[in-house]
């Protein structure tokens, strides 16, 4: 059953991928483009900029060749990219739903579905987001990216351990509290521990003073948009598709205990 989840998952993360890619090229690469132009902007400024203490004008700025040339950034290497990145993350899905079912009590595929892709989104992306947002291609000095990356990926483990304990201390609080008092502790305890974790991360700002607010406003919320769209998609199509051949399976079961 696994395996066939597995494979599902990874079928949902290829249509959730065509959904990410089509918007990402209409609504995200325009914020790109605009970026990497302020970026070229900037390098060709300083190039021209008169060097301290000497009154001759700098170099003329040198075109460095481009090993992938933004065409095919924008057309080939954004589809492969996405396409890869949401049918990693939907097989995934898919082994972490077949872990949690049968673990959430009665909750049937789709609804299962739908809580663990809203878990997921808010672990693994809105919370990160906030302490660490995305930012476009020209923001961030290039000697600050391995520190830059550790940081983002350490929030995203912390918070998706502090979802999976506050999950077991929804359970355990359950029968005594009732599912609503229950989840409310559960929450309020997950946002604590991120809050406080958010607080003794170091804060990263590289934003150039001179970048245009609208385009970083632009390509942050085209980014949460993908985000949302990835995990709503494969969410909602995962349980239609993990429902077909669940409740056979369940049934079978029952009526081999029967027998």
């Amino acid at each position: 059953m696994v395996g066939n989840l597995l494979l599902r998952g990874m079928l949902v993360g290829v249509l959730a991928g065509l959904i990410c890619f089509v918007f990402l090229k209409i609504a995200g690469e325009p914020s790109v483009d605009r970026a990497i132009a302020f970026e070229a902007q900037m390098d060709e400024a300083k190039e021209k900029a008169p060097m301290p203490g000497m009154s001759m004008p700098g170099k003329e700025p040198q075109e460095q060749e481009e090993l992938v040339s933004r065409p095919v950034q924008a057309g080939i290497g954004l589809f492969t990219g996405v396409m890869v990145y949401n049918a990693a993350f939907g097989g995934l899905f898919a082994l972490v739903f077949a872990l949690a079912y049968g673990r959430m009590g009665a909750l049937g595929p789709r609804t299962i579905a739908a809580l663990l892709a809203a878990m997921g989104f808010v672990a693994v992306y809105l919370v990160p987001s906030i302490k660490y947002p995305a930012n476009p291609p020209s923001v961030g000095a290039p000697e600050t990216i391995g520190m830059r990356t550790a940081l983002y990926f350490a929030m995203i483990a912390i918070s998706l351990a502090a979802m999976i304990a506050a999950s077991m201390l929804h359970r355990r609080l359950l029968l005594r509290f009732g599912i609503w008092d229950a989840t409310l502790i559960a929450g309020s305890a997950y946002l604590i521990v991120m809050i406080v974790v958010s607080l003794l991360l170091p804060s990263v700002n590289e934003v150039p003073e001179q970048f245009p607010a609208v385009v970083l406003w632009q390509f942050r919320v085209a980014s949460l948009t993908a985000q949302l769209l990835m995990w709503s998609t494969i969410g909602l199509a995962f349980g239609r598709v993990a429902e077909q051949i669940l409740p056979a399976k369940r049934s079978a079961l029952g009526v081999a205990v029967r027998t």
